[in-house]
């Protein structure tokens, strides 16, 4: 906000003007939308509640308009709704007073006011429109108006297209994890590289891995700035880390008390190893990482997880995704103990069984394709975060 409040530190250019002042009862008409005890019938006009489009319906009450939750868990939210469509009551039409006001600037407007924070209320959040109509806002010339909803719309629009590839990307991932992999004593899977078809091992888990030594850390013994060996902690690897932890890229917390690092030699961990998460509140206990790009790093692993190796040679990253796969984790499910946490034991997993083609070639692809896919997910989403802080920058800096 510029020093005199009525110009943005940042604008087209061409505008010079101060920014006209007003309050939002000057501007908008807020009226309740409609009761709808049918808002998918079908119809050709989107439903708006709200959180956005619920349904449709063969009606319509509002058209190019701005749409404020009122009530709930969504009061305060701000929604655009495009060409004609119906609002139901817990949204609130916003309906301009004024004829030099664009419509879609006026949603980018209302939508940085941040309305949430004046919903109360005893129990339900309620937005009240009285204190909705003293808000003041600030409102340039048509043109300007004009101007910024125009780049804003095509950032919106770049945001919601990265939105789109990720979602297909991890919707096409989950599919594969649930095809690639053999099922229900099957020795093939549904969907394999051409060129490969014998049948798939299948082995007792304990003839095929050796178990390692965890230790028992908690986080308040791990540290970011210093120390001879790394930890991985059970939180990490089931919040932060994908089915491949590639060390040389993810930030892995020191254990500051170099004095035991020796105590666990035997169990340093090696490329190929695999974490599992061993407590979780829900059924991602046993979410698994498979060790990748370790060099010379002293690398433990910690709290709340059992590490195991693999005797035979594998791929690097198949195991990594087949131990997340449906395939494997469904094994799990019967093993799994507690109620508020969750856990499973180093003996239960004696009780499952891993599955895997014999030609490490295959399981080589395997592990690429994953890999290959994973890389355009990250890739979609640090787009689409850019984007977003772009996005938000420019609301700080394009009004007043």
């Amino acid at each position: 906000m510029a020093e005199n409040n009525l110009k943005p530190k940042i604008r087209f250019k061409g505008f010079s003007d101060d920014w006209k002042q007003y309050n939002l009862g000057e501007i908008y008409k807020f009226q309740y939308g409609q009761f709808n005890n049918n808002p998918s019938n079908g119809g050709i006009y989107p439903v708006y509640g709200a959180n956005g489009i619920i349904g449709g319906y063969s009606g319509f009450n509002a058209e190019n308009s701005v749409i404020i939750g009122h009530m709930g868990e969504y009061a305060g939210s701000v929604l655009w709704g495009k060409g004609r469509h119906f609002v139901t009551y817990n949204g609130t039409i916003s309906v301009p007073k004024l004829e030099n006001i664009n419509s879609k600037y006026g949603y980018y407007m209302l939508y940085q006011l941040n309305i949430n924070k004046i919903c109360g209320g005893s129990g339900l959040p309620f937005l009240a429109y009285d204190k909705l109509q003293k808000i003041n806002c600030f409102v340039p010339s048509l043109d300007e108006q004009i101007k910024i909803s125009k780049v804003l719309s095509v950032l919106d629009s770049l945001i919601k297209l990265h939105q789109l590839k990720y979602d297909k990307l991890v919707n096409i991932k989950k599919a594969m994890l649930e095809k690639m992999f053999p099922k229900n004593g099957s020795k093939v899977p549904e969907i394999r590289f051409k060129g490969f078809t014998d049948d798939w091992e299948q082995y007792e888990f304990l003839n095929v891995f050796t178990m390692l030594q965890n230790n028992t850390l908690s986080r308040a013994d791990l540290n970011y700035e210093q120390g001879s060996a790394k930890c991985v902690h059970y939180g990490d690897v089931l919040i932060k880390f994908g089915e491949c932890l590639d060390v040389k890229r993810e930030e892995l917390p020191f254990i500051s008390d170099d004095t035991i690092v020796t105590k666990y030699k035997a169990s340093f961990l090696q490329n190929g190893d695999v974490i599992m998460a061993d407590a979780a509140e829900d059924e991602t206990v046993g979410k698994c990482c498979e060790i990748v790009g370790l060099d010379t790093q002293i690398l433990i692993s910690g709290l709340h997880t059992i590490p195991f190796r693999h005797i035979e040679a594998f791929a690097t990253g198949y195991l990594g995704y087949y131990m997340n796969s449906s395939a494997y984790h469904n094994q799990l499910l019967p093993l799994m103990q507690g109620t508020k946490v969750s856990s499973v034991s180093k003996s239960a997993l004696r009780n499952t069984t891993i599955t895997y083609p014999k030609s490490v070639e295959e399981q080589k692809k395997i592990g690429k394709y994953f890999t290959q896919l994973d890389n355009l997910i990250k890739l979609h989403q640090r787009k689409y975060n850019k984007l977003v802080n772009i996005k938000k920058a420019m609301f700080e800096k394009m009004f007043v």
